[in-house]
């Protein structure tokens, strides 16, 4: 069974090298590699062609793409993967609080990656996992994986375009006020785990809307919905914390676990434009269970 990833396009104009069409589709000069030298193929009209072939209007440029590896240390296993939404390029799950996005030294196993390997490996997937937006172990909601190294190419490439748009709801600390946070962030000093606000740090903007204030055991909290600007490690986090309204439940940022044993942080949304087809796609997950908890 050949169950290579494959992309295919028509040639755009007559004389056109073959190696400009395929740069000019998005495939990198290192997945260009790949695909002459490591078992992929590349055909024009059914027939294989190499790169100075000089195309016609409207030839059918086929791709198909070596066999991936799955990555080394990452076991493959079987376990509860809630997948939203499936095509030839993409998986959108919906990830649990207390589980890790890939495995490490603290985690080894039984992270999101560890069963999208497992999945891959029973629906003869020739791809390892490839993680466009991954989420603290502790936060739930949608996350994004490539299900090959082109597609994560082209959507890191819009990442950094600022093209991939998530939204967050949160419990935090406090009457809140709505607003955009812009403070630079970085790694605290001595620590290779907790960021903070200081002037060295990456720019880091975030803003917050206000779904609904309330009090709770005579204690004031805001139900709160952050969209992402910038994807900075533990952005939304410490940016509350450097206002005042640290998320409830995060200990690690000054929240409080009284309420909640994991910080109140769901990731509700994710839109961008589809890698293939252009066409833009929007995925929601409403919180998890502990946090509808905290609301009701």
């Amino acid at each position: 069974m050949d169950n290579r990833f494959t992309v295919s396009f028509k040639a755009q104009r007559s004389g056109q090298l073959l190696r400009e069409a395929i740069s000019d589709f998005g495939i990198s000069k290192r997945a260009l590699t790949a695909i002459k030298f490591d078992g992929g193929e590349i055909l024009v009209n059914n027939e294989e062609r190499n790169v100075r072939y000089r195309l016609q209007v409207d030839d059918e440029i086929l791709i198909k793409f070596p066999r991936e590896e799955v990555s080394a240390g990452l076991l493959p296993q079987h376990g509860m993967l809630d997948i939203l939404y499936e095509d030839e390029a993409l998986l959108i799950v919906n990830k649990p609080p207390y589980k890790s996005t890939i495995p490490s030294r603290e985690h080894p196993d039984g992270s999101i990656a560890n069963y999208v390997a497992g999945y891959f490996e029973t629906q003869y997937i020739a791809s390892t996992v490839h993680i466009v937006t991954r989420l603290d172990r502790d936060t739930s909601g949608l996350m994004c994986i490539a299900k090959h190294s082109h597609i994560h190419h082209l959507m890191s490439m819009m990442q950094r375009a600022g093209a991939i748009h998530r939204e967050y709801e949160a419990v935090v600390h406090g009457h809140v006020e709505e607003q955009s946070i812009l403070a630079p962030i970085g790694r605290k000093e001595n620590s290779i785990i907790e960021r903070e606000v200081r002037e060295d740090g990456q720019f880091a903007h975030t803003d917050v809307t206000i779904l609904k204030q309330f009090v709770k055991d005579g204690e004031p909290y805001s139900h709160i919905r952050l969209k992402l600007h910038t994807g900075r490690t533990h952005q939304i986090r410490v940016h509350m914390a450097h206002i005042g309204h640290p998320l409830v439940g995060d200990e690690l940022y000054g929240g409080s676990r009284k309420l909640i044993q994991r910080q109140a942080l769901h990731c509700v949304q994710i839109s961008f434009n589809h890698p293939l087809t252009n066409q833009e796609v929007i995925f929601y997950s409403g919180p998890e269970s502990d946090i509808s908890l905290i609301l009701k």
